[in-house]
């Protein structure tokens, strides 16, 4: 699918990855972007419609469905994160329910939503945000990498479950992103700009997965070995 004259929708675009989305987007002669946010005070970019949503709440999920009704392209950006003490923390079941309530079922809350929109078009995608924290073990990052790990995992059912309507599916994997995410953690980051002229173009190459930095892909490449990376992270992740 190629990203001039889609009509795209983005969650959580108000800042971050989400907003170097919606400007690339723009860039490559996207048709309409709409630009999904809690939000919407303040919000001045040229050339997007601000949208309010919340992927926590489906009322607010289905009345930014019937404003973008004619999206072709659906990225599910929106997503939280927390550092705690480790998988035996006391606030380990408190932290992992926040983490999944936006980014598991925050995903498939919009994937629902939008579905039916997508499948009506000649020619339609999604991209999932995904992480590397699926194969990589960060103790502090246990209710987030829990949630991305399920996330992945709908994602792959959900490639194969709308294969047949025509519908291309595309998980992005990456390891920390240089955004207001991130801040305060010490350890290299990606180009959110980079990240998503990268996954813009493997979307356009048809591709499924897409691996957006260095360390993913190394990451990935040991998945197969008899000592892979979630076991044993390599040196230097």
């Amino acid at each position: 699918m190629d990203i001039k004259n889609a009509t795209v929708f983005i969650t959580g675009a108000n800042r971050g990855l989400g907003l170097a989305f919606a400007r690339e987007a723009r860039r490559r002669g996207a048709a309409k972007v709409y630009a999904g946010m809690r939000n919407t005070d303040g919000f001045n970019e040229p050339g997007m419609i601000p949208v309010k949503i919340d992927v926590t709440d489906p009322a607010s999920i289905n009345a930014a469905a019937k404003i973008a009704n004619d999206t072709t392209l659906l990225v599910n950006n929106a997503g939280i994160a927390a550092l705690i003490d480790g998988p035996l923390s006391a606030d380990v079941v408190a932290q992992s329910a926040r983490m999944f309530d936006t980014n598991y079922y925050g995903v498939v809350r919009v994937t629902q939503a939008f579905e039916p929109i997508l499948s009506a078009k000649p020619d339609a995608a999604i991209i999932n945000v995904l992480s590397d924290i699926v194969w990589l073990p960060r103790p502090i990052l246990t209710p987030y990498a829990a949630s991305k790990a399920a996330a992945w995992s709908y994602t792959n059912q959900l490639r194969l479950h709308l294969r047949e309507r025509g519908i291309q599916v595309l998980g992005l994997h990456v390891g920390f992103v240089d955004t207001d995410l991130t801040n305060g953690i010490d350890v290299p980051k990606a180009s959110p700009e980079d990240v998503v002229r990268q996954t813009y173009d493997a979307l356009i190459a048809g591709k499924s997965e897409v691996m957006a930095d260095k360390g993913t892909v190394v990451l990935k490449g040991t998945l197969a070995a008899e000592v892979p990376g979630y076991i044993t992270p390599p040196p230097g992740l």
